[in-house]
């Protein structure tokens, strides 16, 4: 088996050595005197070339093969894959970083139909239904490049710092959040939910001993929204910690993890980004801002923006103020909203003490758009108790998730962080349909 050399590779390959290249066509120049491909691998374009057959290379050895490989290219279709084996030469001239291949051999192994069905300025909603085709786009690539660095750099900030990583069940047999945004699934003689978030499991690691926990993985909102914001399936990063003394200690660690995972998507990606969607991606300073929610309603009220919302939570609107004012003033563009109201607040959300209408909990916002929320967790079951009749729950229900607080679990407290708003943002693109691999919506389940 012959090795595939990536074209990524091919700029620390010698002068004149042979390599053998695997991509898709991007475009086809067939000129009388030469002919010119650009191919495209998973990790760059390269310029193929194969100059014409002349009158004196009739009856050479080589002629069939070299009217094989102009005949080909001649019929090639643009997104047909290709094998090519080749010469590499360098050339300044070349604009594709200087090199060129000569082509020696060309297979094509997957052709593709002459007449692509999107094109560059087609919509989102016809770019997802052919998302496997939209995704060859290098800036789709590098979307996903980066979210996986994004995610190593998380990742590897939670393990050396001795967090272990868990897989919590996504079929649940009652709510961990909102009943009103359930999937029902059928589930043997029984009914199963999907699961809105891994909250109950990440919390009942803390009596289990282990300390501190972190997942990344799916989760589902039945939530029909259509916004550029919302799936019903998307990945969550989840944290949870013990021995917290407050949110202050769940937002240092927050702030943390997004400086680890922004850290390594600078140091690998940084420059393709710049080059390729023409913006600056930096590591947020710590500590970043925060404001209480009362303050955060002060701030926008004072710029002349009343918050529709019955329950004085913050609208989308007033985000994006607040956000603004906040960079505008601090030059950040992250800030954390705390101490939200106990009436807007799940019930397992610890309340302040010398004031017990108010939580110690937190929202994250970047860029006029919230990303995160988290809080420290009650612990005490007489308390968790208490505020899940105060809300009228169903504590027969509930009793799964509380047993975990009868048998001892230290203070403890964690966030939940949407994968694809964080990208979206970090990478100035227009909706999460643009960061998530297959997005699902309330009109999409496929492709």
């Amino acid at each position: 088996m012959t090795s595939r050399t990536r074209i990524a590779d091919l700029s620390a390959t010698a002068d004149g050595s042979t390599v053998t290249l695997g991509g898709f066509v991007e475009t086809v120049r067939d000129q009388k005197k030469v002919q010119f491909v650009i191919l495209r691998d998973e990790t760059g374009s390269v310029q193929l070339v194969n100059p014409a057959l002349r009158a004196e290379d009739e009856g050479a050895a080589d002629e069939p093969e070299r009217r094989s490989v102009t005949d080909s290219i001649s019929a090639l279709t643009g997104g047909s894959f290709l094998t090519v084996s080749g010469t590499l030469k360098l050339d300044e001239r070349v604009k594709l970083g200087g090199l060129e291949v000569k082509i020696s051999s060309l297979e094509v192994t997957g052709a593709a139909k002459e007449e692509p069905p999107i094109a560059d300025d087609s919509s989102v909603d016809k770019r997802m239904d052919w998302r496997f085709l939209d995704l060859r786009r290098p800036a789709a690539n590098l979307t996903f490049r980066a979210q996986t660095a994004f995610e190593h750099g998380m990742r590897g900030w939670f393990v050396g710092n001795d967090w272990i990583e868990i897989h919590t069940p996504k079929l649940m047999a009652s709510a961990s959040e909102s009943r009103a945004e359930l999937f029902e699934v059928e589930y043997f003689d029984t009914t199963a939910y999907l699961a809105q978030s891994p909250q109950f499991f990440k919390q009942m690691a803390q009596p289990a001993g282990f300390g501190a926990v972190f997942e990344i993985a799916p989760a589902f909102r039945a939530d029909p929204s259509f916004t550029a914001r919302h799936a019903t399936e998307f990945t969550s990063v989840d944290a949870e910690m013990s021995w917290v003394t407050s949110h202050h200690d769940v937002m240092d660690m927050h702030e943390a993890v997004l400086r680890a995972g922004f850290d390594e998507v600078v140091q690998k990606h940084g420059a393709a980004i710049e080059e390729t969607l023409e913006l600056s991606v930096a590591i947020p300073d710590a500590p970043f801002p925060r404001v209480t929610l009362a303050e955060a309603r002060d701030i926008v009220a004072a710029g002349g923006y009343d918050i529709p919302r019955a329950d004085g939570d913050l609208d989308p609107e007033a985000e994006r103020r607040l956000c603004a004012h906040i960079e505008e003033t601090t030059g950040h563009p992250f800030v954390f909203v705390t101490d939200y109201d106990s009436s807007i607040r799940p019930f397992y959300h610890m309340r302040h003490e010398d004031n017990p209408a108010l939580t110690k909990s937190y929202d994250l916002l970047y860029r006029g758009t919230e990303i995160s929320t988290g809080a420290q967790r009650e612990h005490r079951i007489d308390v968790l108790l208490e505020q899940a009749t105060e809300r009228g729950m169903d504590i027969e229900e509930l009793e799964s998730y509380l047993d975990f607080f009868r048998h001892g679990v230290p203070p403890h407290g964690g966030f939940g962080m949407g994968l694809a708003r964080v990208m979206m943002l970090m990478l100035n693109l227009s909706s999460i349909r643009e960061t998530t691999f297959l997005f699902r919506g309330p009109n999409r389940l496929t492709p």
